[in-house]
């Protein structure tokens, strides 16, 4: 018999692994609902033992990771052990939740449409009995709620109609909200405003095609762009590990975070230079601005209260995805201990990226132009209204530059003719008023830079020189430098953005220097789209998303340190706050030349508008993380160019035409009337876009 290829330690579980770990469960246990069966990701110090002698050094275990509830709402926290498999570790939680599985989501649209108290609510709406089948919810974390506390599992229902079942919903917002508890499968409350709203009558708007037709039909101006990789695509993939153009890293996918990247390399020229242990998107929180109740619940945590994983979309060619692509598949359990798999939950492709570099020389025209691409690893997750599109960019001159698209539809909420919002939220559509909100996101970073000695980080500020004008130091006037500041503690680390001083975080390797510069050599993390927490502090939100009070906080590393709001976080309180403010404490612990995990929140704010409805144009934000003193050139300078010509080229009539001395014979950069550098060549001219 062959042998079996073992998995790599970071892949998650595989079906089979699944299936073994909810089977050692049921069997202990009895009839239990999981709500997460996932990798537990091997210890560190055995992880990176292995990554430097995978031949001879002891293979971590494969460990499950299981949360379940009992019947009774109990909640425990398990670990399995696959190689028995048997279960190692078994704890009951007090007056905690576990992460919403989609299952429970779409039972309580279910439950709201026979509930006589919600039946109603609808009928003082304007919807008649026999319409219950119309009226839909979007069932929500209800965050926290004093009335209820945690120890009972609930949900809070926003509430919607169609008045046909193509019609957007969120066009049709109700003004009441019902209190579900998952245990009884029942409503018990109803959130009722002051001030009634009554159903809207306006006439649908809707975006699907029948309806766009109606309105007149689609452009009919737009011609085919085609994409083609025709000699296939310049990455590899082994496993899950993945190698493009010197970089290479392991692919792994997480029901709460959705992508995760591990063991992140760089080839610079023969030698492989570790850069980040592990990168992830590792929590998020969208507060909404309207201080009117029960509005001040909705400010979900969606991948801690959901999860990226879970709510992941399956990807499908020329639609999220185009060009040549490779797919990866995530597996998860069901609630009642099945299994289920989202097809092609993640593609890998191939974009141009435009111009890499270029130089011409405006004495004699002679020209460099050289295109780049770049290697996307993209998710899409939907999170009830709104589509949040992750992709992780990894360019060729070593720069990764994660973005994340926002699209979907507002969360919206009803209002009387003309209603005054009071600058929480904009009408936009007639009876449709959408609240001011936040989407906060933080990336977890976890750096190697260049080995595993120690990384320490440091602020960088723009700054002008204390010199005043006419000054021996600054005669002119004109003096500017980079601040460059420690952060030697975890209670400096806390720390936020300045616009005014391009600011800028470095995760410097004190102990290797660039020979060229003499600085240390670093990764920058460049970003410039990071507004404040607008709730007040000790208001709610900043109670229980206390990662996004700063922009930045660093911690030392330590295993399952990787969620920045806490493990559970559904219908957590905030007091005390859980996750960063308990691993920071009382901010004296040294994060000076150790290993480190950078926590990064950055977002944008939106303040709705008309364009915005009744789908959403794509909003793009995005940072670097860039090298600064890593190479000791540019690194780039081997990507072949589109088009090249020197100045003796010039000279002798030959302009664009290079021969077989250049290294790059079988490249037709032009010709010797000028050529074009729109023609693509082999390295080069394969775009793909979205």
């Amino acid at each position: 018999m062959g042998s079996v290829e073992l998995p790599h330690p970071f892949d998650p579980l595989s079906l089979a692994e699944i299936e073994a770990a909810i089977s050692v469960v049921k069997k202990a246990h009895g009839d239990v609902h999981f709500n997460v069966v996932t990798l537990h990701e091997p210890r560190k110090a055995e992880m990176t033992a292995w990554l430097a002698a995978p031949e001879t050094a002891p293979r971590p275990k494969r460990i499950a990771d299981v949360v379940v509830i009992a019947p009774g709402g109990g909640v425990y926290d398990g670990l399995v052990d696959l190689a028995g498999p048997t279960i190692t570790y078994w704890g009951l939680l007090d007056g905690e939740q576990p992460i919403i599985t989609m299952e429970e989501l779409q039972l309580v649209e279910h439950i709201v449409r026979k509930d006589p108290g919600v039946i109603e609510q609808c009928r003082i709406s304007g919807i008649p009995a026999e319409d219950m089948h119309k009226v839909y919810c979007d069932p929500w974390t209800i965050g926290y709620d004093e009335r209820f506390g945690n120890s009972v599992r609930l949900q809070q229902a926003l509430m919607y109609y169609r008045p046909d079942v193509d019609c957007c919903q969120y066009q049709y917002p109700l003004d009441f909200c019902p209190i579900y508890d998952a245990d009884k499968q029942q409503i018990i409350a109803i959130d009722i405003p002051k001030i009634r709203r009554p159903l809207s009558k306006e006439p649908p708007i809707d975006y699907h095609p029948a309806a766009v037709n109606a309105r007149g039909g689609y452009r009919s101006n737009l011609k085919p762009i085609n994409i083609t990789q025709p000699e296939g695509v310049s990455f590899e993939v082994d496993g899950r590990t993945i190698t493009w153009q010197n970089w290479s890293f392991h692919i792994g996918f997480s029901y709460r975070e959705g992508i995760v990247l591990h063991n992140i390399t760089f080839n610079d020229k023969g030698t492989v230079r570790p850069l980040f242990y592990r990168l992830s998107l590792a929590e998020m929180v969208v507060p909404y601005g309207n201080p009117e109740h029960p509005h001040q619940r909705k400010h979900a945590l969606d991948q801690g209260e959901y999860g990226a994983g879970y709510m992941a979309n399956s990807l499908s060619l020329g639609c999220d995805c185009k060009g040549s692509i490779h797919y990866l598949d995530a597996h998860f359990p069901t609630r009642a201990g099945g299994l289920r798999t989202i097809k092609n939950a993640i593609c890998i492709h191939e974009e141009d990226s435009g111009i890499l570099f270029k130089h011409s020389d405006f004495r004699d025209e002679s020209v460099i132009v050289t295109r780049g691409r770049k290697l996307i690893i993209q998710q899409i997750f939907t999170a009830a209204n709104y589509e949040y599109v992750v992709a992780w960019q990894f360019h060729q001159d070593g720069t990764i530059q994660p973005e994340i698209k926002l699209t979907g539809i507002l969360n919206t909420y009803s209002m009387l003719p003309d209603e005054d919002t009071h600058g929480w939220g904009t009408q936009v559509f007639p009876g449709v008023n959408a609240h001011n909100h936040q989407h906060l996101f933080c990336l977890r970073v976890n750096p190697n830079i260049d080995g595993d000695e120690g990384n320490t980080v440091y602020v960088s500020d723009a700054m002008a020189s204390d010199a005043p004008v006419g000054s021996p130091e600054n005669f002119y006037g004109n003096a500017f430098y980079n601040r460059r500041t420690k952060l030697a503690t975890t209670g400096e680390s806390k720390t936020d953005y300045n616009g005014a001083t391009s600011r800028t975080w470095e995760i410097c390797n004190p102990n290797k220097l660039n020979p060229i510069s003499k600085k240390p050599v670093s990764y920058k993390l460049v970003s410039r789209e990071v507004p404040g927490l607008l709730p007040k502090e000790g208001s709610l939100v900043w109670k229980r998303a206390a990662f996004a009070r700063h922009a930045v906080h660093v911690t030392k590393y330590r295993d399952d340190q990787l969620w920045p709001a806490g493990r559970h976080v559904p219908q957590t309180s905030g007091e005390p706050s859980k996750g960063l403010p308990e691993w920071i404490g009382d901010g004296t612990e040294s994060i000076e030349n150790t290993d480190v995990v950078l926590w990064h929140t950055w977002g944008l704010t939106h303040f709705p508008a008309p364009e915005d409805f009744p789908v959403m144009p794509a909003e793009p934000m995005s940072l670097l993380l860039r090298p600064r003193n890593f190479f000791t050139g540019n690194p780039v300078m081997d990507v072949p160019p589109s088009y090249a010509s020197t100045p003796s080229q010039v000279a002798a009539g030959n302009k664009g035409v290079l021969d077989a001395a250049d290294g790059v014979s079988k490249l037709a950069f032009g010709s010797a009337n000028g050529g074009s550098c729109c023609a693509s060549n082999g390295a080069n001219g394969a775009n793909g876009h979205h």
